[in-house]
């Protein structure tokens, strides 16, 4: 059994749920000198969160810093997280979870969104040109932690000591004890057609009363709903996975979004609640909430304990390979597209479905 003192401090994975966050997702920049930056930035983040924070203490500020998958061998190389991977896309063209660009996360919370703009500005001041920003959402509380769609968000996530055995890396791969892997989407809903539907409607859709937050019976249920699909049981027992989503929008462009944040010890729990979300359990039984969502964007990352990220602004740059610099450069942690490539829109509009509910 380790020495407590042994064990390396987490980051702020755990926060309880704040008002604000700034969610930020970058690319590298090419060449050793931004590099250089990137790794050097790593040692000063728990410093500005402190600075940062100092000026309000009762404001819960913090941040957790996550990597993708090429990032992390472009910057760190060897050793890398056992279960690090390019994002896993799932579903089929019209209802498809996809991957985007994203080598850097940048998660921010706290209490009042200055709090959170204040460091995600000194944190971005640091980068510079090192990196470039390819999605950037300020979300907020909404109301009783309801999600866009009005209904109660992160209801059965684990608490406490659960907490940390769903979401701390331990002794399976010891040389990231203390680590996380996250997976990020944003999601733009149609809330035209949503609000157009009944009440009872979108209950069944979601698996959940929408006033009370209750489970519906078993009984009445589908198998469909987006509860029942998100809920995995393994020898008998349930395997959580801890969210802190937020709304986001801009009402008078059209745009209203939740944007998901999954956090586990391992990625396998989250990409099966993907894969029975977009595939469906069994395949075509899918959740009919992405008839009036869409996933714009997604992401997994690699979380390391405060205490390794703070030594990788020491670790040893990977020796150039060759052919590497001989070939184009792609996004560090964007796979090849299982589908026709996408035209980047989020256009709002494109959304559109009707459900077996109706």
């Amino acid at each position: 059994m380790p020495n407590a003192n042994d064990i390396p401090e987490p980051q702020a994975v755990h926060t309880p749920i704040t008002r604000s966050a700034i969610f930020i997702v970058a690319t590298l920049t090419q060449g050793d000198a931004h590099a250089d930056t990137v790794r050097a930035w790593c040692a000063d983040v728990a410093a500005l969160v402190r600075s940062v924070g100092k000026r309000v203490p009762s404001g819960n500020l913090s941040c957790v810093v996550g990597f993708g998958s090429g990032a992390w061998d472009t910057l760190f190389g060897a050793p890398r997280p056992a279960q690090l991977h390019p994002f896993r896309e799932f579903g089929p063209s019209e209802r498809r979870a996809i991957a985007t660009p994203g080598d850097i996360l940048l998660h921010i919370r706290a209490d009042q969104m200055d709090l959170c703009f204040e460091l995600a500005t000194q944190l971005m001041t640091r980068l510079g040109e090192s990196v470039q920003v390819v999605d950037e959402v300020h979300g907020f509380r909404y109301f009783d932690l309801r999600s866009m769609v009005g209904f109660v968000d992160g209801t059965e996530n684990p608490e406490g000591r659960e907490a940390v055995d769903f979401t701390m890396i331990g002794d399976e791969d010891p040389e990231f004890t203390s680590g996380s892997y996250v997976l990020v989407q944003k999601y733009l809903h149609d809330m035209t057609g949503w609000n157009a539907l009944s009440v009872e409607t979108q209950e069944r859709i979601i698996g959940r009363t929408k006033l009370s937050d209750i489970e519906l019976d078993e009984a009445v249920k589908p198998t469909s709903s987006h509860s029942s699909l998100t809920t995995l049981v393994e020898n008998g027992q349930e395997v959580k996975i801890l969210r802190d989503n937020m709304p986001f929008g801009r009402p008078g462009s059209g745009e209203f979004g939740t944007f998901f944040i999954g956090y586990a010890r391992s990625p396998d729990p989250i990409e099966k609640m993907l894969e029975n979300m977009f595939v469906g359990r069994p395949p075509g039984n899918y959740d009919r909430l992405l008839d009036y969502s869409r996933a714009a964007t997604g992401g997994l990352f690699f979380v390391p304990s405060a205490t390794l990220l703070e030594e990788l602004a020491d670790r040893t740059p990977p020796a150039a390979d060759p052919a590497d610099e001989a070939s184009p450069a792609t996004p560090a942690n964007l796979p090849a597209p299982a589908e026709p490539a996408h035209d980047g829109s989020l256009n709002i509009g494109s959304l559109k479905g009707t459900s077996q509910y109706e």
